[in-house]
C-alpha cells in the first residue's frame, strides 16, 4: 500500500507520461539507466513502471544518503527495496584501488539481484544540471559484462531538473516525461568506451522524441 501511494504521488507531482518506444514493458530481467538531474529520478522512474515491474525492481542507491535517518532507511530498505552501495571514495589517481572498489560494487550487486531482480541505474554517477546527461561511468559496462544475459534499456526522464531541481528539497509541480527505449547489451568485441558511448546517445536519442 505505501508503495502505490508513493508510485502515485511520484507520478502526480511529476506530472508524469510514460512512453515505450521499443516494445511493451514485461518482467525480464534487466537494468533500466537514465540521465539524473533530480532527487525525483529513481522515483519517477520506479513509480512509471507497470505494478508487476515494479515489484521486482530495485534503484541502485548510495548508502551514505539513505540510510541518513529512520524515514530515508525505511523508505530506501523496505518500500523500494532499494540496492545500497558506498560511494568509491578513491582518489582518480590510485586507478587499482578505485578498480578494486568499483569490482566489490559490481559483486554486491549482482548478488543482491540474483536472477530475478532488476535494476535501476545512473551512469553519470552524480546528479547534473542540464538536459544532456553527462559521461557515463564505466559501472554499467562492468555489470553487464559480468552478466552478459540482462539486457540495459535507456530511459529519458524528461523536465525532471525543473521540477526538483539540483540543491533544492521542495518540488514544484509541473510536466515531465519518462520515455523507455529500446534494450541493448554488449556488441561482440565491443569495448568499454564504445559501449558507454552508445549508451549514452542512446538516452540522448529519446530526448528528441
Amino acid at each position: 500500500m505505501i508503495a502505490e501511494t508513493l508510485a502515485w504521488l511520484a507520478r502526480f507531482l511529476a506530472g508524469t507520461s510514460v512512453f515505450w518506444t521499443g516494445g511493451e514493458p514485461d518482467e525480464r530481467q534487466r537494468v533500466y539507466f537514465a540521465n539524473h538531474t533530480s532527487h525525483l529520478d529513481f522515483t519517477v522512474l520506479w513509480s512509471a513502471l507497470p505494478p508487476n515491474v515494479r515489484a521486482r525492481t530495485r534503484p541502485v542507491a548510495a548508502r551514505d544518503y539513505w540510510e541518513k535517518g529512520a524515514l530515508k532507511r525505511y523508505l530506501a530498505t523496505k518500500v523500494f527495496h532499494a540496492v545500497l552501495v558506498d560511494r568509491l571514495g578513491v582518489a582518480a589517481g590510485e586507478e587499482a584501488e578505485r578498480v578494486a572498489a568499483a569490482k566489490r560494487t559490481i559483486d554486491t550487486i549482482l548478488s543482491e539481484i540474483g536472477d530475478r531482480d532488476s535494476l535501476i541505474v545512473f551512469p553519470e554517477g552524480t546528479r547534473g544540471s542540464g538536459r544532456m546527461p553527462g559521461p557515463f561511468k564505466s559501472g554499467l559496462y562492468y555489470l553487464l559484462s559480468a552478466r552478459p544475459d540482462l539486457e540495459a534499456m535507456p530511459v529519458y526522464l524528461d523536465n525532471m531538473n525543473r521540477i526538483l531541481p539540483k540543491g533544492e528539497s521542495v518540488p514544484v509541480p509541473m510536466l515531465s516525461r519518462a520515455i523507455f527505449g529500446r534494450a541493448m547489451k554488449i556488441g561482440p568485441g565491443e569495448g568499454k568506451t564504445e559501449f558507454l558511448g552508445r549508451a549514452r546517445a542512446a538516452v540522448i536519442a529519446l530526448e528528441q522524441l
